[in-house]
């Protein structure tokens, strides 16, 4: 087992199965020293715990707990890629997109599940830079979805 994984086990987390791509898409692809995750959604086991608007049916903590989610798939994602996590040098970036009810202005807040989770894996390098975008809607109605940027040791 990996520090990374064994660190998400003390958690009381484990890396879930990569989440097969709902298009024509890869859910990770490596360019170089670094790997780009496609956007996760919060699935568990095959499927969307919650759907709906942050702000409206879904609340600012359950969308939290849902961007932690994504951050899970997208670390499955980068490790289908690299084989151990312990090869991240570093999150580098971190972009999430909140299907938000008109009048919420939480995203951030949100999106400081998946980059809460990352500081408590990677520590440093974990912190990263990040962006956090309220959009209409997502696929499957999913409240949130998560992309990376990961440099990686060669």
């Amino acid at each position: 087992m990996s520090a990374v994984e064994a660190r998400l086990a003390e958690l009381g987390l484990k890396l879930p199965e990569v989440v097969p791509p709902l298009a024509a898409y890869q859910p990770a692809v490596r360019s170089g020293r670094y790997v780009y995750t496609a956007g996760q959604l919060p699935m568990v086991k095959g499927s969307l715990p919650l759907t709906g608007k942050v702000g409206a049916e879904v609340s600012a903590e359950q969308a939290k707990e849902l961007a932690a989610v994504c951050a899970l798939n997208a670390l499955a994602a980068v490790k289908s890629v690299i084989g151990d996590l312990d090869k991240v040098v570093r999150i580098v970036k971190v972009v999430g997109f909140v299907a938000s009810a008109p009048d919420f202005t939480g995203q951030p807040g949100v999106l400081n599940g998946t980059s809460e989770l990352l500081g408590e894996v990677f520590g440093e390098k974990g912190v990263h830079a990040r962006s956090a975008v309220g959009v209409a809607v997502l696929p499957l109605d999913a409240p949130v979805e998560v992309e990376f940027q990961v440099e990686i040791a060669d």
